[in-house]
């Protein structure tokens, strides 16, 4: 599977973004999907996944309440809504796909990356 992360842009603190992942393959709705972000100088960490069927979803801590992944298996996309963004969100987000049902929130596990979306919050 191919990956196309899109969307990111540069918004104000307290801003809403709204961040797409479109998939290229026939087999899309085998894959569970993640948002992964990376801040300079720092590692690439956990956003949110969601798993083949959108029927479960896990959330970072740093983003619970504010953040919302989504999927569209006919459309072969997965959105994550970003919502009261502070600068400290300011990162690279990259989506990933990870074969299979469970939610994993380790990079090792995904073995499809896109090419990632800046996001700057500005305060």
């Amino acid at each position: 599977v191919q990956l196309q992360a899109s969307g990111g842009g540069e918004v104000q603190h307290g801003g809403s973004l709204r961040l797409s992942c479109s998939a290229s393959g026939r087999t899309f709705d085998s894959y569970a999907i993640a948002w992964f972000r990376q801040a300079p100088g720092k590692e690439r960490n956990i956003v949110a996944v969601i798993n083949y069927n959108g029927r479960s979803t896990y959330y970072a801590e740093a983003v619970k309440g504010r953040a919302t992944i989504s999927r569209d298996n006919a459309e072969n996309t997965v959105y994550l809504q970003m919502n009261s963004l502070k600068p400290e969100d300011t990162a690279v987000y990259y989506c990933a796909a990870s074969f299979g049902a469970p939610l994993r929130t380790t990079t090792n596990h995904y073995g499809y990356w896109g090419q990632g979306t800046l996001v700057t919050v500005s305060s």
